[in-house]
């Protein structure tokens, strides 16, 4: 299977999307259940409940029993409601991290509001097509609230006048109608999109080479049996060199072998290799948070080349990470931000 793929399938009764590239699993989206609480990215009317001594933040009521948690909530008493949007996935038995910076995105476009003004993607780089597309975005805008801004995306890049014009009024209306429903009691607003959408929306650049939507396609094209090799803690790099992802309830831990390569450069080679491998790894397995390598031994000479690795793979996959550097131990920390579920909690006969 060449080229890239986007497969679009069930599985359990719930919607699943595949990328391949050349064959090989590049990420995975599958439908939380419905028991996994609020989903990044839906749309709440919340009424603030109480702010948390010494954390600058607050708990809010979200409806239908669900809890959500807004940091630098500082001056909005109880009983205010606000709009807010899932911002990330809450470790169980937490309240769902929100915020209440809303993003109305769409497969070419992103509403602002609060956040005026039109921007193009810097990935567009012709003159000529940022100014047309500067042109269709101020008439696709106009009507919009005071203060709405838009993001046109990479993916805009080409499309035509038309279909680029009704996806930005589609993401306008919406913000529009968002933004004047913000008095009431707790309620879920705007849903959170499902797997197809995601994999419509996000996977649109590059564009797929091909598009597989056809009951079963995951065990046709031999996703299921990449899905089932994501799932395994073990992670092979490069040579015989391999790690262990395994997360736990505190942290997610990674211990990296060279195996039974005993060269003088083998720690450093397991270690880059780890480096280019460890954003789609985590991406794939859902994990995030905070992150410990434990390094297979290398000079400390070497540590900067280790660092420039991991930083330029985290930006070409665009994570929002921080890396936290080094600990007295020589291990390495990383803290990711926690975008999706864990891949063991929502496939389906997984263990987490």
């Amino acid at each position: 299977m060449k080229g890239r793929v986007v497969l679009l399938d069930q599985v359990s009764g719930r919607k699943a999307a595949a990328l391949m590239v050349d064959g090989q699993l590049a990420d995975l989206l599958i439908d939380a259940p419905e028991t996994a609480g609020p989903q990044p990215g839906a749309i709440y009317r919340a009424v603030a409940d109480r702010p948390l001594k010494g954390q600058g933040g607050l708990t809010l009521t979200l409806g239908d029993g669900d809890k959500g948690y807004l940091r630098a909530a500082k001056g909005i008493a109880p009983g205010t409601s606000l709009l807010v949007q899932v911002s990330g996935v809450a470790e169980p038995g937490k309240a769902a991290p929100v915020t209440p910076k809303l993003l109305f995105k769409s497969r070419y476009a992103i509403v602002t509001p609060g956040a005026p003004g039109l921007n193009i993607s810097r990935r567009i780089k012709d003159e000529a097509e940022r100014d047309r597309l500067l042109e269709i975005a101020h008439a696709a805008m106009e009507g919009a609230p005071e203060g709405h801004g838009l993001i046109l995306r990479s993916a805009a890049e080409e499309v035509a006048d038309d279909v680029l014009a009704e996806d930005i009024r589609a993401m306008r209306d919406l913000a529009a109608a968002v933004s004047a429903d913000a008095d009431g009691p707790a309620e879920l607003l705007v849903d959170a999109p499902d797997a197809h959408l995601l994999a419509w929306r996000d996977w649109a650049e590059p564009t797929p080479d091909e598009v597989e939507d056809s009951p079963g396609c995951f065990e046709a094209s031999g996703a299921l049996d990449a899905i089932e090799a994501a799932l395994s803690p073990r992670l092979r790099l490069t040579g015989e060199a391999f790690a262990y992802v395994e997360p736990t309830r505190a942290l997610v831990a990674i211990d990296v072998n060279t195996g039974g390569d005993t060269s003088l450069s083998a720690g450093l080679k397991a270690n880059l290799a780890l480096a280019r491998s460890l954003p789609g790894a985590l991406r794939l397995k859902g994990l995030g948070g905070q992150v410990v390598l434990d390094l297979a031994p290398m000079p400390k000479k070497e540590r900067r080349a280790f660092e420039d690795a991991l930083r330029r793979a985290f930006r070409q996959d665009g994570a929002e990470v921080v890396l936290a550097g080094w600990t007295p131990l020589g291990n390495f920390e990383v803290q990711k931000k926690r975008d999706r579920f864990p891949l063991a909690q929502v496939w389906p006969g997984a263990h987490s």
